[in-house]
């Protein structure tokens, strides 16, 4: 194995491959303190790609319910007791860096199969079929089928609480799935670092399945090879008839009601790092304001979807999901800046990718104090700016209201 760096967990890691990077890299940022579950881009998704036979339980994007739901069932219980076993002293992190063994690291353990290049399992068919059962049964039985509790959902571990986990592939800089293949059969793009799968040379092995720490490569038994999230790249490419030519989101994105997606690309430096983009909404999120964090870090394959995490939840629970950077990204999210509350304004107000942003400075508005911190908000004007520099859309900060006189359209 080589050695790469992966800043995620700030240090040099073991990756079977040689380290390359694209030109720049597709990314989004999910805020989760705003997804209600609707499941619209679940559905825009399944409606846009896998719709057809062969694909009836394949859900590139998925909505599960935290703590106790996932696709497949379990997915993220089973992939950190095998990292468990590994690192027997717990996935401990030493400020910003993670001392345990991530999941190429802990393959040489030889806890599954023999052969495996990436730690990891193989979902049976049980756990890919129901995205979403036993979300609402807490402690119903793990893996058992059309069981329920007449009670009704109890919890015994902890307090009441839960939020929404939306996910699609997180199109990694150190894929699992990729490491994994034998066939040599997957690959990011040079151009925007979205993974793909090269159908012709996929042979149904399933390796990627049971490499990807997240279960985001899903093997089709009708053609007999492995399919994926493909980031809806036609879009990403200002193919879509809509999009004047322009970088499109994704289906997924374009579709989102709760307005929790920003999606984007980030110019990407010789050695791997994200290069300095002051204004690009999605840079200013992840490396400046530190309030979008990645999912499991700890597994190493550098993932490129950034979630702002959930302020009510356990910070035990976060952090293990999210990382060292959970108590920072919720106290700068509660109490936002005047940049921040700007940049939160531009989350699902264009179909067209954000490149740039500019920050018109407004009128103040009113002062209090959240938390004990002092807040300030400001009548700020935030513009959005495409690839090709025009503006998309302009937006303030304190949302208009409409008073309608006594005498409308409609009156009586």
């Amino acid at each position: 194995m080589g050695q790469v760096y992966n800043w995620q967990i700030n240090r040099k890691m073991e990756y079977p491959h040689e380290e390359h990077h694209p030109q720049s890299q597709f990314a989004f940022v999910f805020n989760l303190n705003r997804c209600i579950g609707c499941q619209t881009c679940t559905m825009a998704c399944k409606s846009t790609w896998t719709f057809s036979k062969g694909q009836e339980y394949m859900w590139w994007n998925n909505v599960e319910t935290k703590p106790y739901g996932g696709y497949p069932q379990h997915w993220d219980v089973k992939l950190l007791q095998l990292l468990n076993q590994v690192n027997p002293n717990g996935q401990k992190w030493n400020g910003a860096t993670f001392d345990g063994m991530t999941i190429f690291e802990a393959a040489k353990k030889n806890i599954g199969d023999a052969s495996q290049r990436v730690l990891g399992y193989l979902p049976t068919d049980e756990e890919w079929r129901a995205p979403n059962i036993y979300e609402d049964s807490p402690v119903g039985p793990q893996g058992a089928k059309n069981t329920f509790h007449k009670e009704g959902a109890s919890l015994p571990e902890h307090k009441t609480w839960f939020f929404y986990l939306a996910r699609i592939c997180n199109h990694c800089t150190y894929p699992g799935c990729l490491a994994a293949c034998p066939r040599n059969a997957i690959y990011k793009r040079p151009e925007d670092g979205v993974v793909l799968v090269d159908q012709q040379r996929c042979r149904g092995y399933r390796k990627c399945v049971e490499a990807c720490p997240y279960k985001k490569t899903m093997y089709r038994p009708t053609t007999r090879v492995t399919e994926k999230c493909i980031a809806c790249y036609p879009r990403l490419e200002g193919k879509d008839p809509s999009g004047n030519g322009q970088p499109m989101e994704t289906r997924c994105m374009a579709a989102c009601i709760g307005q929790i997606r920003l999606q984007g690309l980030v110019k990407i430096k010789e050695d791997g790092s994200w290069a300095e983009d002051r204004y690009n909404p999605l840079y200013y999120l992840v490396k400046v304001a530190k309030v979008a964090l990645p999912l499991y870090p700890q597994f190493g394959t550098e993932p490129n979807g950034y979630y702002i995490p959930p302020r009510w939840v356990p910070r035990p629970f976060l952090k293990q999901m999210f990382g060292p950077g959970v108590d920072q990204a919720i106290e700068s999210y509660m109490v936002p800046d005047r940049e921040l509350l700007a940049v939160q304004q531009m989350f699902r107000r264009s179909n067209q990718i954000i490149f740039r942003y500019e920050i018109q400075q407004g009128p103040k508005v009113f002062e209090t104090q959240i938390h004990g911190k002092p807040f300030t908000l400001y009548n700020d004007t935030i513009i959005a700016f495409n690839k090709a520099g025009g503006e998309i859309f302009r937006t303030q900060v304190e949302e208009p209201f409409y008073v309608r006189p006594d005498k409308h359209q409609n009156s009586i």
